[in-house]
């Protein structure tokens, strides 16, 4: 979720914009049915409007929404201009459109469902034919020489000033991806596209492919950056890579498990991969450093978002297939609430329910309110 601050920097990112801006003005025609997907304030359906379009459905599940709302009005459009709050997956137009515009992307394009809205809008939503903004993303990655910044992430856990072992938590940053700003003086391979990403085709979230570099020289590699290029529409870029013009979205920096040493003519693999779990991504990314003409890695680092959290023994017991869960007082304070919200009884009747059968939980009925209210708006139907 994001604030209207980070909303206006993407705003002010002119790159960014003026590649949206052409292809928006390319694609919509007179009469232009048009959605904003993910539509925040909701000033690519201002555009849209702008260019003529008859109609914009703008889609944001989160409170920006309201934003969009009052822009829309001030800006003359709200006639022109739907906005929905909800997840678009959940949302039936009365028309399809001609046109889709969405940046739903965080650092990566990988960002918690943002392809499988993306292909449930283009095959529910959208025109045959019709124009999905952006089309494609191509995915870069080069192995970097960032000791300074590696020295940062792993350094309070190897070296501190009070003699204690603190060692072993460093294995959870080094198992963790993270935004990071490097120019091209940090590389130290060449530059390898990973992955391309068509929007137009995707139908599947998850990812994984396969990079290789062949070392010439002795150097220390700390991990590899991924970065990328859109095509915004046929002939429309914007580039995402180090040494061009600063974008919002920044870069990828993926650690290795220790510094690489490398030496000539070694082969160094990765096998990057992200799977979709629940609302977010999992990332693993398998290292492996060959020697000439050896069969055998010398170097062998299997990492893994998954193992950035560290998980206490209690809750992991608390989600094996085996255990029986009995409702806590919050659970159970939460069950009732939910039970109540029939479509007939009050916030302030839930609420008071809630503070006679849960007496010691809720001391003052305004805390009582406040639960009531926070699962309504995350579960009520309008």
């Amino acid at each position: 979720m994001y604030n209207v601050w980070a909303y206006g920097q993407m705003i002010a990112d002119l790159p960014r914009m003026e590649a949206y801006v052409s292809a928006l003005r390319r694609a919509v025609k007179p009469d232009s049915v048009v959605i904003d997907l993910g539509c925040g304030p909701g000033v690519f359906a201002l555009l849209a409007c702008q260019m003529g379009a008859r109609r914009v459905y703008a889609i944001d599940p989160d409170n920006v929404i309201e934003v969009a709302r009052q822009l829309a009005i001030a800006n003359g459009y709200q006639d022109q201009i739907v906005c929905i709050q909800d997840y678009s997956t959940r949302v039936s137009l009365p028309e399809k459109a001609d046109v889709i515009i969405s940046d739903l992307r965080g650092v990566l394009p990988w960002l918690q469902k943002h392809i499988p809205a993306i292909a449930d809008a283009r095959s529910r939503l959208l025109k045959p034919g019709g124009a999905l903004i952006p089309e494609t993303d191509f995915l870069w990655a080069v192995m970097v020489e960032v000791a300074d910044e590696y020295a940062k992430m792993v350094g309070p856990w190897e070296r501190n000033n009070y003699d204690l072992d603190l060692t072993s938590p460093r294995r959870f940053v080094t198992n963790n991806w993270r935004k990071l700003r490097v120019e091209p003086e940090h590389f130290v391979t060449e530059p390898l596209q990973w992955y391309v990403l068509d929007y137009r085709e995707i139908e599947h979230p998850d990812c994984a492919a396969d990079l290789r570099w062949d070392t010439f020289r002795r150097y220390t590699a700390h991990g590899f950056v991924v970065w990328f290029d859109s095509e915004v529409s046929d002939g429309i870029r914007f580039s995402n890579r180090p040494g061009e013009n600063e974008l919002i979205y920044g870069r990828a920096f993926f650690p290795f498990s220790e510094p690489l040493e490398l030496q000539p003519d070694e082969c160094v693999t990765v096998r990057l991969r992200a799977d979709l779990i629940n609302d977010d991504y999992v990332w693993r990314w398998n290292t492996r450093v060959f020697a000439p003409g050896a069969s055998e890695p010398r170097i062998d680092f299997k990492q893994s978002s998954f193992f950035a959290t560290p998980l206490s023994a209690k809750q992991l017991q608390k989600r094996a297939h085996s255990f029986k869960p009995n409702l806590s007082e919050e659970g159970q304070a939460t069950a009732a609430a939910l039970a109540l919200m029939n479509g007939e009884t009050s916030l302030q009747q839930i609420a008071d329910r809630l503070a006679k059968d849960f007496p010691e939980r809720y001391r003052a009925s305004d805390t009582a309110l406040n639960d009531a209210a926070d699962l309504s708006s995350k579960y009520s139907r309008e």
